[in-house]
């Protein structure tokens, strides 16, 4: 009896690990790898830096089992090829470059950082001579002996040829076999493969998958989030310029209009929405906020401090305008070597087209902004006559007329003095230095109504 339980007992135990056995056969999902694929194409910058953390950060949490780097880019900052180089030799995951067409300067450090090299029939790699942004002219030497070095030592980290190379950034070494002095190394994609720097020329991300033994796999392409989208909106020149012009607007309307608060805020929304995405990004830093930031203080002190419009009014709006173009530019502390002159060129001519159109709507807008409907629910724009029943005057009308001098400057309220007595006035809008001539146009309400008194 014991022997007849014993033996159905094996049986159930049996099945049990022969049907556990067939299940795992069964599920091929539980196998299947994921080859995660993200593009650049595009010039290398803190925009890129950033998309390439993304990525990777991305790549981790989906336990890829490969990266792909889908690249086509004629290179560009130096410090920012640097950062992801270093991502791509520290990765746990193996990255493979696939050169569509070319991988030039920067393009080449990070491509020679990947673990293989894999390019498209007529692509190129190489060419990896440091330019100054603006000129398009070699940079100086401590930038090639960094780039220099750069190369080298990602070469030997990768097991390719260091000599090699140093040669795409020095034109003044020659490599045997490879290229004589005078020449800058760049490689067709035979050549890449015969001196090691190409595993083999491919048509398809599929067939670099293949080469490296995955068959059961599914491909994921990176693509930005919905908050990257947002960012990305932001950075765009026509939306930072409608930011650029709120600001101003914004600023201007709170000093004529003290007290309501709508226009500070509005201005102040728009400084956050403008160099958030730029700072995210890394082409603004703590230099270009604290820029800014001084220049609102020096026209503050300006306004209500000095009166006059003098040197802290015009380092005031310097300021300003500089730390607005420079968020727009990935330089680094007042270093514009790498930046270059299209960029420089489109950031100016952002800020300065929007600081223009600022001005000329404020001045166009600003005498009708009273009768907008929606603005008197904010402010009383209507005037109550005095033939109306409306009065409150605390002068007399002997006042209507008289000529005096401004007291204190009027931005646009403040203290004249008529006949030795000073007196609460306001202009019609515009500011009145200290000292000036005025005349009484209005004795209505509890503060005398004056112009200046132009000779």
């Amino acid at each position: 009896m014991r022997l007849v339980f014993g033996l159905m007992l094996y049986a159930i135990i049996g099945f049990q690990g022969g049907t556990a056995g067939f299940a795992q056969e069964e599920e091929p999902k539980d196998s299947l790898k994921t080859i995660y694929v993200f593009e650049m194409k595009s010039d290398i910058d803190p925009r890129m830096n950033r998309k390439v953390k993304l990525a990777l950060e991305d790549a981790g949490k989906r336990n890829a089992a490969m990266i792909i780097v889908h690249m086509d880019t004629y290179g560009g900052a130096v410090n920012d090829a640097d950062d992801i180089r270093t991502l791509f030799l520290e990765s746990p995951v193996p990255i493979h470059s696939f050169i569509d067409k070319d991988a030039a300067s920067a393009g080449a450090l990070i491509s020679i950082a990947c673990d293989s090299i894999y390019m498209a029939r007529g692509g190129s790699i190489g060419a990896a001579t440091v330019v100054m942004g603006g000129t398009g002219e070699a940079a100086p030497d401590k930038y090639q002996s960094y780039m220099r070095s750069m190369m080298r030592s990602t070469a030997e980290a990768r097991g390719r040829n260091p000599r090699i190379a140093e040669a795409m950034v020095d034109e003044n070494i020659e490599v045997e076999g490879v290229s004589k002095e005078g020449e800058v190394v760049t490689f067709s994609v035979s050549e890449a493969i015969q001196n090691g720097f190409c595993e083999a020329e491919v048509s398809s991300i599929n067939e670099i998958v293949a080469r490296n033994g995955i068959e059961n796999y599914e491909i994921y392409y990176y693509s930005p989030s919905v908050v990257e989208d947002i960012i990305a909106f932001f950075l765009n020149p026509a939306v930072s310029g409608f930011l650029i012009l709120i600001i101003f607007a914004g600023i201007y309307f709170e000093i004529q209009t003290p007290g309501i608060g709508f226009p500070l805020a509005a201005s102040a929304i728009a400084v956050l929405l403008y160099f958030i995405p730029y700072y995210l990004t890394g082409l603004a830093s703590n230099l270009e906020l604290v820029i800014f930031v001084a220049g609102i203080i020096l026209l503050a002190v300006e306004i209500f401090v000095v009166p006059g419009f003098g040197v802290f009014g015009i380092l005031g709006i310097i300021c300003v305008l500089a730390g607005l173009t420079m968020g727009m530019l990935p330089n680094d502390q007042f270093d514009f070597t790498f930046v270059s002159s299209g960029k420089l060129f489109a950031a100016l001519l952002t800020v300065i087209l929007a600081a223009i159109i600022a001005t000329v709507l404020i001045f166009t807008l600003t005498p009708k902004i009273n009768q907008w409907e929606s603005f008197s629910k904010l402010s009383l724009a209507s005037t109550q006559q005095r033939s109306e029943g409306y009065t409150s005057s605390f002068y007399s009308d002997e006042l209507l007329g008289k000529q005096g001098m401004s007291h204190t400057r009027l931005m646009p309220s403040g203290k004249v003095m008529i006949d030795d007595e000073m007196y609460d006035a306001y202009s019609r809008g515009e500011f009145i230095d200290k000292g000036e001539p005025i005349q009484v146009i209005s004795t209505e309400g509890t503060s005398l109504k004056v112009k200046k008194i132009t000779v």
